[in-house]
């Protein structure tokens, strides 16, 4: 069957009970394969009651106005501006974060932050002034990957309780110092373990618990590739558990106290948050993202899996 030709629609769906997107579009555009739908909401050409949506397992109530504008912009437009729209609708929006960019101003001077960066390009792409988005999370400046915020206050509140439950799935991909092998991390972090670092304490009426699962990728020179998934989601939870344990991340500057070994040079910080997973706000849909690490990540592990003594 030839592939069928998409073109600007807009439908009225008949009342019944909610569908994935997906299913929707290949209604309306008899043949089409799941790829080519796929394609098509994710290259941002679909919206729903005037929400732009681009992910195909979104479920839609019946009833509801689906539209479908070929000459959309796509939710990548702002990659330019510094940031990666991967996932937007009406209550959450899924975004990759560069390195070196803050999440939210650090102080009033701060001026060019992730927040503000996703509501210009919000702003450009739907053509209206958007309110200030919902901050559910946070990963530091030098980390690069996968930050959500809330569009909606009903949004904001429900990923906040999902977070707080630690239900929401975080894995991580950096590059530590040394030899390290697969393990889970835990124990009791508070704001000054007694040399003004965050820290664990073995006091248990103090601090809050912080679970890191590692597990160990590729062995390199002088280091290890490994995966981080967070249990927990505590303030510099993965950088203080691997070098309480002696491998310190790669361009760590913080916490590589008391590190015996020679440090590897390091342009920044080397996490990256690689997969985000939470459930929707509103439609109940379990939505999992992923990001593949970037060039300076990959770079290192590669110079340091072809030097010498590497396996």
């Amino acid at each position: 069957m030839a592939r069928p030709r998409f073109t600007d629609l807009t439908r009225e769906l008949e009342p019944g009970p909610a569908r994935p997107l997906g299913e929707l579009l290949r209604e309306l555009y008899p043949g089409a394969s799941w790829g080519a739908v796929r394609e098509l909401a994710r290259t941002g050409k679909v919206s729903v009651g005037g929400e732009l949506c681009t992910e195909p397992r979104e479920l839609i109530p019946g009833g509801a106005r689906v539209s479908v504008k070929m000459a959309a912009p796509g939710p990548r437009a702002a990659r330019a501006a510094g940031v990666l729209l991967e996932y937007a609708d009406g209550e959450v929006v899924v975004v990759h974060k560069p390195a070196g960019l803050s999440t939210v101003p650090f102080d009033e001077r701060e001026r060019d932050t992730l927040d503000r960066r996703v509501r210009a390009a919000l702003e450009r792409r739907e053509h209206r002034r958007r309110d200030a988005l919902g901050v559910v999370h946070r990963i530091d400046k030098e980390t690069s990957g996968l930050v959500v915020f809330a569009r909606t206050l009903a949004a904001k509140r429900h990923l906040e309780q999902q977070f707080r439950l630690h239900t929401v799935h975080r894995r991580y991909l950096a590059l530590a110092h040394g030899r390290l092998a697969s393990q889970t991390f835990s124990s009791r972090l508070v704001a000054d373990r007694g040399d003004g670092l965050r820290g664990s304490t073995t006091n248990p009426r103090l601090g809050r618990t912080a679970t890191t699962h590692v597990r160990a990728l590729e062995p390199l020179e002088g280091a290890t590739l490994v995966e981080c998934r967070l249990e927990t989601g505590r303030t510099h939870q993965i950088r203080i558990h691997l070098s309480e344990a002696g491998h310190p991340l790669l361009g760590e500057r913080v916490y590589q106290r008391g590190y015996p070994g020679a440090l590897i040079a390091a342009p920044r910080l080397m996490l990256h948050a690689a997969e985000l997973g939470f459930i929707h706000p509103r439609t109940g849909a379990e939505l999992r993202f992923s990001a593949p690490p970037p060039e300076d990540l990959l770079g290192l592990r590669s110079a340091l899996k072809a030097a010498p003594g590497a396996r």
